[in-house]
């Protein structure tokens, strides 16, 4: 899926934001924009302020990434897990089955000895282990009635298919362990990542993090020019398609009486639908955004999915819920849960997705801003879509 790289617009304002001053002062500083990798270590050897700005928005950033890797894990499991429970409960009533078939074999043969019906030979079949070794070793089955042959020929089926279920249940267990070791490495290497993080960030001085506190308003700042001006252009390409239906509307007022009537016609219908289409779109973003707008202020919490904290996939799937709308878990599916679009027309309710691995995702809102659920240390707000430079961002997607 390509990147949008063209020039951008801004929102003249960073509405929503409800960071406690640690946050704005420390951790909130994750979301810099990186600066130059090969800044110089100060004298005593201490890294740099630009290279823990770095260092810090690099593990926050491979953070994320492992928890769209936990949330893909997570449900994996659980789906997996209830596969589990649902073959090991056919394997217990088949098993049931299959010994309550044994024992009413086992009752006719006991019968047939008592009245010299049969053999001797045919309890010892009816008793056996493995029946079908008898079988294969003598004449019994020429010997036994019809009914009889019917009881032990659905005795196989039965046991034929328990055995299939057992092994179904037995890969499934496999799997399942599997997707359980992929949730623990994912689980560990986030909180891996979160430590490393905070250990940088408190070995900051009181003036380093004001620093970076006066860095990241500055980026705000930049965040929120480009988006209005991102707000200004769509605003003025949809004046100028505005006009162009009117000017076409006019033109179909008084059309000439000719054999394009029917064309304008059917492109007079195809508009419409088009307009209807549109309008559906807008109710159910609607939802959505209602509900987005309702979680500002609830924590970030990584592998999140409501309702008191969120990670930003976990808020995108829950709002679009809120609207009927079922898109994926992770960030990884759900850029391909719609239509891509231009950034340039993007419609409240598009996700717009960040960075080139896709491990971020925030709800479109118009004018160049979003509600996204941004890091650890943070709270579900409204922002501008540059809130980490204009090149981050990857993709917008229309999910309905």
């Amino acid at each position: 899926m390509a990147s949008h790289r063209k020039s951008r617009p801004a929102g003249t304002r960073v509405a929503g934001i409800r960071t406690p001053a640690l946050a704005t002062a420390a951790l909130t500083s994750v979301a810099l924009l990186s600066q130059t990798a090969n800044a110089s270590p100060s004298a005593d050897d201490r890294p740099s302020l630009e290279e823990v700005e770095k260092k810090v928005n690099d593990l926050y950033h491979q953070a994320e990434s492992a928890t769209e890797k936990y949330n893909a894990a997570k449900e994996k499991t659980a789906k997996q897990r209830k596969r589990v429970d649902t073959l090991l409960d056919d394997v217990a009533q088949r098993t049931q089955k299959l010994n309550d078939a044994r024992e009413e074999l086992g009752r006719n043969a006991a019968a047939q000895y008592r009245t010299g019906a049969a053999a001797p030979d045919t309890a010892t079949f009816l008793l056996a282990d493995t029946p079908q070794d008898y079988f294969d070793q003598t004449q019994l089955m020429d010997r036994m009635t019809g009914r009889q042959k019917e009881a032990v020929d659905d005795y196989f089926t039965q046991q034929s298919a328990t055995m299939k279920k057992r092994q179904e249940a037995t890969q499934s267990l496999e799997a399942l362990t599997e997707s359980q070791n992929d949730l623990q490495t994912a689980k560990s290497t986030v909180q891996k990542k979160l430590s490393d993080a905070r250990e940088l960030l408190s070995k900051l001085t009181a003036e380093e993090k004001a620093r970076l506190a006066a860095i990241e308003k500055r980026k705000q700042e930049e965040a929120a020019r480009k988006a209005a001006e991102l707000a200004r252009q769509q605003a003025e390409a949809e004046a100028e398609r505005q006009r162009q239906e009117a000017a076409q509307e006019q033109e179909t007022t008084e059309p000439p009486f000719d054999s394009s009537a029917s064309d304008s016609s059917s492109s007079d219908s195809s508009s419409s639908d088009s307009s209807s289409s549109d309008s559906s779109y807008a109710t159910k973003a609607e939802k959505a955004l209602a509900f987005a707008r309702s979680q500002i202020g609830k924590p970030y919490v990584w592998g999140a999915t409501g309702p008191d904290s969120y990670d930003c996939s976990g808020l995108t799937q829950a709002a679009w819920k809120a609207a009927d709308v079922d898109i994926p878990r992770v960030t990884y599916d759900q850029v391909n849960a719609g239509t891509t679009v231009p950034l340039s027309s993007a419609q409240p309710g598009d996700l717009v997705f960040f960075y080139d691995d896709v491990t971020h995702v925030g709800l479109y809102i118009g004018n160049g801003m979003m509600i996204h659920a941004p890091k650890p240390g943070t709270y579900v707000r409204e922002e501008s879509i540059y809130y980490d430079g204009e090149s981050s961002i990857h993709s917008v997607v229309r999910p309905a």
